[in-house]
This record gives structure tokens, sequence and C-alpha cells, in this order.
């Protein structure tokens, strides 16, 4: 036992120097053995708080400025080990991350730390009672109003985002659509008819020529100059039209939503 234990008690002496010489000296060598030295330990509480989850890499990275932070903050006279002051310093770290960085849909703070305590509170009083608890039980347990308790837990169905491919079931014969087949989509058509039929109703304030350049410019997409060989007119004299019609389907269009609107 006592070989062993001094390697141990060799190497607290020398993270206790690497330490130190960070601290003191800001030594990038002394930080690199310390972050060395201490991933495996990162890296083990980093997969406890990213089971089932699909960004372990980034848990590990804030762990790892956990470990950074903890090393510039230790103060070795208050008698306790780095890694007992070290270890609380990552998790706080990865806790934080997961409170505030992995929610999809933005959530007050109050409701995120509920959601925990709530979890925790209904284990409790199921044990407790036999049964699932109320409403109402776990508000009074937790002191909190039984509308912060239904907020919790109805936000708490936000935490992920479910992405467009996710698949539902569709029938009772096991067929499945992803949310994106049932996702509406806006139709420009609609759009295209709305402005049609609103044009339409209008058209009677311009002169039979002017109907016939915007006949040709907008609705057939033909050219200034393609329109005017139409008419038999110059392309300056379509656009010198085209801008007058423009201007009284306008204040036309204006002077009938004024209308609508009252």
């Amino acid at each position: 036992m006592q070989k062993q234990s001094q390697p141990n008690q060799a190497m607290k002496e020398k993270v206790s120097e690497w330490i130190k010489a960070y601290q003191l000296h800001q030594d990038e060598e002394a930080q690199n053995h310390l972050v060395i030295h201490y991933k495996n330990l990162v890296e083990t509480i980093a997969r406890k708080y990213s089971r089932g989850r699909s960004f372990q890499e980034d848990i590990t990275q804030v762990g790892m400025i956990g470990l950074l932070g903890a090393i510039r903050r230790y103060d070795e006279s208050f008698g306790k080990s780095f890694e007992a002051f070290a270890v609380p310093t990552i998790i706080g770290e990865i806790k934080r991350f997961l409170r505030d960085k992995t929610w999809s849909v933005h959530v007050p703070r109050r409701i995120k730390e509920l959601g925990p305590k709530i979890k925790t509170t209904v284990e409790d009083l199921t044990t407790e009672l036999q049964r699932s608890p109320r409403i109402d039980e776990i508000a009074d347990y937790l002191q909190v109003s039984e509308e912060e308790v239904l907020e919790a837990m109805e936000m708490g169905k936000s935490y992920q985002a479910l992405s467009m491919d996710h698949s539902i079931e569709a029938d009772s014969d096991g067929g499945t659509v992803t949310l994106l087949d049932i996702f509406g989509n806006i139709d420009q058509g609609f759009e295209k008819v709305n402005q049609r039929l609103v044009l339409e109703k209008v058209l009677h304030v311009l002169s039979e020529r002017e109907r016939s350049i915007i006949h040709y410019t907008y609705l057939e997409n033909l050219s200034q100059k393609d329109a005017g060989e139409k008419l038999g007119i110059s392309q300056m004299h379509v656009s010198r039209l085209q801008r007058r019609a423009i201007k009284k389907l306008q204040e036309a269009i204006h002077s009938e939503n004024s209308e609508f609107s009252k």
C-alpha cells in the first residue's frame, strides 16, 4: 500500500505545481499537462450527461471549459483536493449548457429550473402516495402555483424540436409519413388569383389602349417593344402609357381598399 501511495502523492504534488505555474505565470505548458491529465475525468462526466444525446463532443468541450475555470479558481489553502473542487465546477458548467443552450424553443429560466424539480417531486409523491400525484399536490409540495406547474410540464415538451424528416404513424397498417409530408405550404397561386381579381375590378378606370398595354406587358409578359408592335405605336409611347395606367390602377386600388375598410 505504501508503494502504491507514493506515486499518487508524487502526482498530487505535480498537479499542485502545474496549477501554481499556471495561476502565477499563465504557463501554457502547465495548463496542457493538466488538461491531458484530467481529460478522462471530463470525458467520463460528459458521457453521463450526454447519454442518449447526439452532442457528446459539445458537452465534452463545455466540460473542458469547466476544468479550465477550476484551474484558474482553485485555492489549495482551503484544504480541499483539486479533484473535489473541479468535479462540481465541471458539472455545473455542463448543466448550465444543457439548461440554456439545448432548448429549441425559448423558455423562461424559472420554467427550465422548475421542470427537473417537478420530475423528482412526481417520483417522490408517487412513492409516498402509492399513486400518481395531482397537479395541486405537486404545486403544494414545491410551493408554487398550479399554473406554474402546468406551464413547466407543457414547456418541457418543447425541449427538443423534431426534424421535418421525423416519421409518425399514418394508419393502422403501420404506414408512416414525415412531418414534411403533412406540413402545409403557402400556395402562391392563391395570391396570384387574388391579385388578378383586384386588377380586373379596377380595369374600368383605364382607356382601351391602356388596358391593352397592361394586358400585353403584365398578363402575356410581352416586352414594351413587342406590345408596341402589336398596337402600332413606339416603345417610348408604350412606356409612357404604361406608367400612366399603373398610376391610375394604384389610385383605384387604394380607393377600393379604403372603401372596404370602412
